[in-house]
């Protein structure tokens, strides 16, 4: 899973993948943006037609970034805008959406597409597709629920103001407690959202709101708001402010003044969110899917397009899950029988659930060790890594474990990319709240999704390739880069790893977990499974512990379709490279394969698919 992944879908509000957030547009205090000059580049003498397609991208993107504080700063920009956030409102997202329309026009009207290279087209088409997309997604903005536990914009301010608001001077530091002064604005906004919301009867299912006020509360406690342990993002702004070289007094003074931002306008903003939601869970009745909801196939089926970025109905997905449920736990059952254990696969699983050599000890000594061995596994694919690819990511990737203060809401693990001018490394995430939950045979699978030679190896490369254009250096789609993922669980084992056959079975597992919830998920909100059917099912076709199928079913409640990208993305790229097998038979260079998918950035399928026959064809004609 990825979090803080950035779908610029011809918006670079900061609707990080990991919050897909319905609420990006404008900041607060309405920053605006200078565009660059079309008119002088359109009429600039042997300007190509790639060119000025090109500076058509770069306007849209800038003025974008320039409307998003959090994208500017996730891009290491410090403005005018470094002390602000993104507007929640309607009225953000309606002009935002304006301006999509606005875009498509331009586009139609002042473009060529007939004398663009083939690699320009490519562009032209995946902005027509995205902005398209995005337009789509509009008309049902006010059925994404604005809060639930996995995706909420008011949890992630202190993620933000954690990992994305650097502090190397006094400035910053005064930006830092701007910040923390306007978020009272920002949670007002989104608990205005939310009591319309709540009235409208979009109500986000029952068990997601004792969690959300759970963290909320955790988000308000603690030093300075009362005698407990330092409160967490008080602890990053002291942190911060002091490593800077500046004089103690002035050290105090801002630490001082930060404690009053935190203690009035921030917790006053968390509070009136609080109620907000506190309002909402006294008036929800269950956890059924959106099938409930007045429009919630046309919504589903929304979500279905948007996450796999195919036409694929709920019922051919569903289906689909079938066969590949079936198919894993047919190689699962060749496992079993090579471990000798004997009795039936839902007894194996048992068997691996409460093995203990699959845990690490519930303690810190025990946390430490689980992620030192994560860095080992890191460590051992680079150590490989020249055989299987021709490019490689320069930032670094650092391991680490979900912060105590979001580990009630955080998944169970994720990534998050690094900054753009290299200053923050990229990030694999665990969560380690609970280690009789963290099996150590899954987790190895989940070791290479999130960092190499998965995630990081793709998004970190694709923000590093200068022959893109920004909107798609930044950009994502969940199939594509989610399926990418998948297909590298698979690829470490051609690598050579998982030679332990409970690593392999653990393998499996993360596949099958995948296929799985082509299954819940459609059934959930299309075929109206309950809660306790979907965990049911999960236990029974899975090893996973019902900790982690609880977390599972809970998260797909919340956030329909998400989930169907990652096992669609796999069975594609991997048919295309069956596809490029057999073309080329023994020219098939898996290099220049994964050349071929890793340096186009993400894109949609079809336009993947694409790429892959240009490719096959390129090869046989060279």
């Amino acid at each position: 899973m990825l979090s803080s992944k950035r779908t610029f879908l011809n918006s670079a509000a900061f609707c990080a993948a990991a919050l897909s957030l319905a609420a990006c547009g404008q900041p607060n205090s309405a920053p605006t943006a200078e565009a660059p000059n079309q008119a002088a580049v359109d009429t600039a003498e042997n300007v190509s037609e790639d060119e000025r397609l090109t500076a058509f991208f770069e306007e849209v993107f800038e003025r974008e970034v320039a409307l998003s504080p959090l994208f500017e700063a996730d891009l290491g920009r410090k403005t005018d805008n470094y002390g602000l956030w993104d507007d929640a409102g309607d009225a953000a997202a309606n002009a935002e959406n304006r301006r999509r329309e606005e875009d498509l026009a331009r586009l139609a009207d002042e473009f060529d597409y007939t004398a663009l290279s083939r690699e320009t087209q490519v562009s032209y088409d995946i902005f027509v597709y995205q902005t398209e997309q995005a337009i789509r997604n509009f008309a049902f903005r006010n059925n994404q629920y604005v809060a639930h536990h996995t995706d909420s914009y008011a949890l992630y301010l202190p993620v933000a103001l954690q990992n994305l608001h650097a502090v190397d001077n006094a400035a910053d530091a005064e930006a830092y407690i701007s910040r923390l002064e306007k978020a009272e604005g920002v949670l007002s906004t989104l608990a205005e959202r939310l009591d319309s919301q709540t009235q409208s009867g979009v109500l986000a299912p029952v068990f997601v709101y004792p969690k959300i006020l759970s963290d909320l509360g955790n988000l308000i406690s603690g030093a300075p708001f009362d005698d407990g342990d330092e409160n967490a993002v008080y602890g990053d702004f002291r942190e911060k402010v002091e490593a800077l070289d500046i004089m103690q007094d002035e050290k105090d003074a801002l630490l001082a003044r930060g404690a009053a931002a935190l203690t009035g306008p921030w917790k006053n903003g968390y509070e009136k969110f609080a109620a907000s939601v506190a309002a909402a869970e006294a008036q929800a009745d269950g956890n059924d899917g959106v099938w409930e909801h007045a429009n919630g196939k046309a919504y589903y089926e929304n979500r279905v397009a948007h996450y796999t970025t195919l036409d694929l109905t709920a019922d051919e997905i569903h289906d689909l899950g079938l066969s590949e449920v079936a198919r894993i736990q047919g190689e699962m059952e060749k496992i079993k029988a090579q471990v000798g254990f004997d009795g039936t696969l839902n007894e194996f699983f048992d068997f691996v659930r409460n093995d203990p050599n699959n845990y690490f000890p519930n303690n810190d000594a025990g946390r430490e060790a689980f992620l030192e061995r994560q860095r080992g596994l890191v460590a051992g694919i680079y150590a490989k890594v020249d055989t299987y690819f021709n490019l490689l990511p320069k930032a670094e990737l650092d391991v680490r474990r979900v912060e105590p203060f979001r580990e009630n809401t955080a998944g169970i693990a994720f990534y998050n990319s690094p900054s753009a001018d290299g200053s923050r490394p990229g990030v694999y995430y665990t969560n380690l709240r609970d280690m009789t939950a963290v099996q150590k045979y899954v987790h190895t699978a989940i070791g290479y999704h999130e960092s190499v030679p998965g995630h990081h190896f793709q998004l970190a490369l694709q923000q590093e390739m200068t022959g893109l254009p920004s909107f798609r250096k930044y950009g994502g789609y969940g199939a594509f880069v989610e399926g990418w993922a998948l297909y590298a669980e698979g690829l470490a084992r051609e690598m050579g790893f998982y030679a332990d056959p409970f690593e392999d079975l653990g393998r499996l597992q993360n596949e099958i977990w995948r296929a799985v919830r082509l299954v819940v998920d459609t059934g959930l909100h299309t075929k109206r499974w309950t809660r306790e059917e979907a965990i049911d099912y999960f236990l029974q076709n899975t090893p996973l512990s019902v900790g982690d199928a609880t977390t599972e079913i809970e998260r797909y409640i919340a956030r329909p379709g998400q989930a169907l990208g990652y096992k669609i993305g796999m069975l594609k790229i991997q048919e295309l490279r069956a596809r490029v097998e057999e073309a080329l038979g023994s020219d098939f260079d898996i290099r220049a394969f994964h050349d071929v998918v890793l340096q186009n950035g993400a894109v949609p399928l079809p336009v993947l698919e694409r790429l892959v026959d240009q490719h096959i064809a390129d090869a046989k004609a060279s």
